[in-house]
């Protein structure tokens, strides 16, 4: 029996060093790309510019998981803030390779949390190294914390969801201060952080704060995973096309 093709994702790994370096993923990424549609495939932070050209070639869309922190002193963003748990250099340095052909490339591409700040940082983003001293105050967006976020009407990702507000899961302690290059604010919480970013001229290039991979089937959050792999899947027929 044939079945109709599924777009292949693949999906960013963590690196843990030692002296045996092992990757990590956690398994709802892979999940959630299952039930969008896609086939997770995931990848490790290894090889260089070739290698990178050479894997964008061959998959249908990218997901950026989520992670730890930057060593923003390697990034010319100032030293690296003490509170940071900073990603392995060699991890760091293959995610910007691997975003910025993905954005040049117009491959779909979807970042969550660490990923999200990735493709901001990869075209002149600026960063919250600690959201406790950049915001005293604020409400609190690590530990799993749940809250709302407001959707810019009229972006890609309200059409996604055909919401207004989401219920979202916040893990994470760094946040994109500012957007550079082409990316605009597509998401915004009630105190006006930025939670969702998109390119208006890129096939489909979405960031966003939050875990949705982390909500219950059916929930709202499943339709961004699957606006991405549709978006992935459109993409591999074209490619196709072009081919024939």
């Amino acid at each position: 029996m044939a079945f109709p093709p599924r777009p292949l994702i693949a999906i960013t790994t963590s690196l843990e060093p030692g002296e045996r370096p092992k990757l990590s993923l956690g398994t709802r990424y892979a999940d959630a790309v299952l039930r969008a549609g896609g086939i997770p495939l995931a990848i490790p932070p290894v090889g260089g510019p070739t290698d990178v050209e050479r894997l964008v070639e061959r998959v249908d869309g990218v997901l950026f998981s989520g992670g730890d922190d930057f060593d923003t002193a390697r990034l010319g963003l100032g030293p690296t803030h003490p509170k940071a748990t900073p990603v392995p250099t060699a991890k760091q340095d293959f995610d910007f390779e691997l975003a910025r052909a993905v954005l040049a490339r117009g491959t779909p591409v979807l970042g969550i949390c660490y990923g999200m700040q990735l493709l901001a940082l990869a075209e002149g983003g600026r960063l919250h190294q600690h959201l406790p001293d950049d915001r005293p105050g604020a409400q609190p967006h690590s530990g799993g914390v749940e809250h709302a976020v407001a959707l810019e009407r009229g972006s890609r990702l309200a059409h996604a969801t055909s919401e207004s507000e989401l219920r979202v899961v916040s893990r994470h302690h760094q946040a994109i201060a500012s957007v550079g290059g082409a990316w605009s604010v597509s998401a915004r919480d009630g105190e006006g952080l930025i939670e969702g970013i998109e390119r208006a001229d890129h096939p489909f290039a979405l960031g966003v704060q939050w875990h949705p991979e982390l909500s219950p089937e059916g929930d709202p959050n499943d339709r961004i995973l699957r606006a991405f792999v549709n978006a992935a899947a459109l993409h591999a027929a074209r490619a196709v096309a072009r081919i024939r």
